[in-house]
């Protein structure tokens, strides 16, 4: 679901044209004035997920970043709405619905259905009366899913088998391009069954990112160790190395190079989710200092030293 377009702006709108949207079509939806009408219901619930999106500066740009699905599997109904008080804002437009501010209460855990099933009341006045209590939800499981470091560059597509009510069952999962470990995926219904016939809570899937033989992670960035030789890091000179896609780099090391140097590769880390750039390959130089040495080489490094260097 495409936030802006639900609202009706511009993915670079600011907070003022976004306020003014929403209150336009909050006016124009709200259930107390469309009395009972389905569709009405349903696009009052979509524009108000927007506007608790896209008036949130923290979630707007994980929204922004991870697109429409990646946001989804990190932000459940439950995220979204927490702490969203639709009584607040519409005070704050001047709307008045529902006899005596009946729409001032406040979303915290529940999901947006709770707006509408809260104590079997009708919470925008008379137009819901005879509403049932929602059913309680199932539990909702916690598994840990490794992935690989190409798997976070590329994103990937995984299938788990989960056994749910005595029975196997395979389930899909879409892993998105630059994830880091910690985060978590929901799949929406994959929890435990509710105990009363209502719906079944959700399967989290919390990342562990896997770590790489060659390449450590930092943010988005890379990082790979090369080491070179004493007279390399001297006088300079090219060496190749490899990127975590599969390609040879090369890499000019300046003359006068110092331990420990990091060489900038840029765009060639990981993306900062599906739709973000990459970040950089630092390349962390290593000089090597030889253990032995010829004959030869031992007086040309006294040479070297009684010469000042």
């Amino acid at each position: 679901m495409d936030y802006y377009e639900i609202l009706g702006v511009d993915r670079n709108a600011d907070q003022a044209a976004i306020k003014k949207a929403y209150r336009k079509l909050a006016l124009k939806y709200h259930p107390d004035k469309t009395k009972g009408d389905k569709a009405s219901e349903e696009k009052f619930k979509e524009i108000s997920e927007a506007y608790a999106v896209l008036s949130d500066p923290q979630k707007r740009k994980q929204y922004d970043t991870y697109g429409s699905e990646g946001f989804q599997q990190r932000y459940s109904q439950e995220d979204i709405f927490r702490d969203f008080d639709l009584g607040d804002i519409f005070k704050e437009f001047g709307i008045n619905f529902g006899g005596g501010g009946r729409t001032t209460f406040r979303s915290t855990g529940g999901g947006f259905d709770q707006f509408f099933q809260q104590g079997g009341g009708a919470p925008f006045g008379d137009s819901r009366q005879g509403a049932t209590m929602q059913r309680p939800k199932g539990e909702d499981l916690l598994l840990e899913l490794s992935v690989t470091l190409n798997e976070v560059l590329h994103g990937a597509q995984k299938t788990i088998s989960l056994r749910r009510t005595g029975k196997p069952e395979k389930v899909s999962i879409k892993i998105p391009a630059g994830i880091d470990s910690g985060k978590k995926l929901r799949i929406s219904g994959k929890g435990s069954p509710s105990p009363m016939g209502g719906q079944s809570g959700d399967l989290y899937l919390q990342i562990k990112v896997l770590p790489h033989p060659t390449f450590r992670r930092d943010g988005d960035d890379l990082i790979v160790d090369r080491k070179i030789k004493l007279t390399d890091a001297i006088l300079g000179n090219e060496i190749e190395v490899p990127s975590l896609d599969g390609q040879s780099l090369k890499v000019k090391v300046a003359p006068g190079t110092q331990p420990n140097a990091k060489l900038r590769l840029k765009g060639k880390g990981l993306p900062a989710g599906p739709k973000g750039p990459r970040g950089n390959l630092y390349v962390r130089i290593n000089v090597e200092i030889p253990k032995s040495l010829s004959k030869a080489q031992l007086q040309m490094v006294r040479d070297l030293r009684e010469s000042g260097l």
